[in-house]
């Protein structure tokens, strides 16, 4: 088996991440089928940060095969979307109503997230990018 390394997110991979472009996250099901969700993310520390809530499917995908796929299309030219294969590295709630709330002033210009239920835990989970690639433009 290989070792894996981290690759570093720059250039237009960065600027497709920073901007408030939707990701698209695959992981594996129980099965073997992919699960595909559209969330928000950020770079954090190099690595990408996307937030989730407990109980929800792709939390639990992750935690039993933290291999990852992405696609950020870039909302004003769907033709460019970057691709990134990696891995999740931490899973934790430490920051995460603080991380999801930063989400959301970016992705909605709002302080607060908006959408958060009554006993909702809030769950951060952080990639190490292996593979990245920008594609179309």
């Amino acid at each position: 088996m290989s070792e894996r390394h981290a690759v570093q997110i720059d250039g237009r991979a960065r600027e497709l991440i920073e901007a408030p472009s939707f990701f698209t996250l695959a992981t594996e099901r129980t099965h073997g089928s992919a699960h595909l969700t559209v969330i928000w993310g950020d770079l954090e520390d190099g690595r990408i940060a996307v937030n989730g809530a407990e109980g929800r499917t792709w939390p639990e995908n992750v935690r039993r095969n933290p291999e990852v796929s992405l696609v950020v299309v870039n909302s004003e030219n769907p033709y460019e979307y970057l691709s990134v294969r990696g891995r999740v590295v931490e899973d934790t709630h430490r920051g995460a109503d603080e991380h999801i709330n930063r989400l959301s002033k970016k992705y909605l210009d709002k302080d607060e997230y908006p959408s958060s239920r009554p006993g909702e835990q809030r769950v951060k989970f952080l990639i190490d990018p292996e593979w990245v690639k920008v594609h179309g433009g």
